[in-house]
């Protein structure tokens, strides 16, 4: 054998174990056996895993719902390999570019998603899936609400009830009453649907939403207002302010739905000197003001501002209030024409 001939052949036996440790490296071979469909906000999403925690935790977040408004149906692909520390991973940074979407918390744990075409996957350690109450908020809800917000429904940062088939959504900033003032409703007759974000159906002839009717949220101070309340236990959160998440199931007399036409639309002004009092805003005032709360970007902005111009021929109102009971007495009287 010529030495042209060996300076010819080595560099390939020595390459080509790198070149499989490479590919192992990038995980595009993991199996995974386990897969679940779930209906959040009750459109199907399966789960593919190839750890059955995965679809535990899934269970938890999404196990309230078993009917489906699509045929067709989300997957959310999510392998798991060994390893991790104790604590949980830093909080993901997430970046979008157009259609794509990243969440990256570190080298061992982020996730790819594709808004248009609603593919996803998510690569995490085993230690990140276990550290449960991180794992539902951080990736595993976040991902199949991005691909749902992407494809079949609009957020909205508002409560939703209804009543005599007529729903009403309870708008304004964090703090302005939207979860009290809905479940003080519901308390008052009212149908429940959602306490604090409703997400409007992209294709509906009316403007309809759908909201987690399952469950209720409420600041601790509620339980000076409703002694049903008391005893309850603050829910661990991964963000915002302490709460109380209580299953609308175990309150009692209310009636919850978990969708809603939306044939009102009403800005809360809670102040100390206000008696309760409705004043119409003027046309598009509600989808200028839904535009400004959006998150998304890109064309899929775009998308949801062409979708919030549904809005703009709905009765919107500011309510001036103080007292629960006036504030739903308005509400009563606008439902009756007066």
């Amino acid at each position: 054998m010529t030495n042209e001939h060996i300076l010819q052949t080595a560099p390939v036996a020595v390459e080509l174990p790198k070149t499989l440790a490479l590919q192992k490296s990038l995980l595009s071979d993991m199996e995974l056996p386990f897969r679940e469909i779930f209906y959040p906000l009750g459109y199907a999403v399966e789960i593919i895993t190839n750890d059955p925690a995965v679809l535990e935790a899934a269970r938890e977040s999404f196990g309230h719902g078993r009917f489906s408004r699509s045929s067709a149906t989300l997957q959310v692909r999510i392998g798991v390999s060994e390893g991790g520390g104790p604590g949980c991973p830093p909080e993901p940074v997430r970046r979008q570019y157009n259609y794509l979407y990243s969440m990256v918390a570190d080298a061992e744990n982020q996730a790819m998603l594709d808004l248009k075409s609603c593919v996803s996957f998510v690569w995490l350690q085993k230690a990140t899936v276990d550290n449960r109450l991180y794992f539902r908020y951080n990736f595993l809800e976040k991902t199949v609400y991005l691909l749902l917000g992407s494809s079949v429904v609009t957020d909205l940062h508002a409560a939703c009830v209804s009543k005599h088939g007529k729903g009403i959504l309870l708008c304004g900033d964090s703090g302005a009453g939207k979860s009290t003032l809905s479940y003080a409703c519901a308390r008052s007759g009212w149908t429940y649907t959602s306490d604090d974000t409703s997400y409007l159906i992209n294709n509906s002839d009316m403007p309809s939403v759908i909201g987690h009717s399952h469950r209720a949220r409420f600041r601790p101070s509620a339980k000076t207002i409703f002694p049903e309340l008391e005893g309850r236990a603050l829910t661990p959160r991964m963000e915002g302010k302490p709460s109380l998440e209580v299953p609308t199931s175990e309150l009692p007399g209310i009636q919850s739905a978990s969708e809603a036409e939306v044939h009102y639309i009403i800005y809360l002004n809670r102040s100390p000197s206000a008696t309760g009092k409705l004043i119409p805003l003027p046309e598009g005032t509600a989808t200028q003001r839904t535009r400004r709360e959006l998150y998304s970007a890109g064309e899929v902005r775009a998308k949801h501002e062409e979708i919030l111009e549904s809005l703009s021929s709905v009765p919107t109102f500011e309510l001036q209030y103080c007292e629960l009971d006036h504030a739903i007495q308005q509400l009563d009287l606008l439902l009756q024409g007066a």
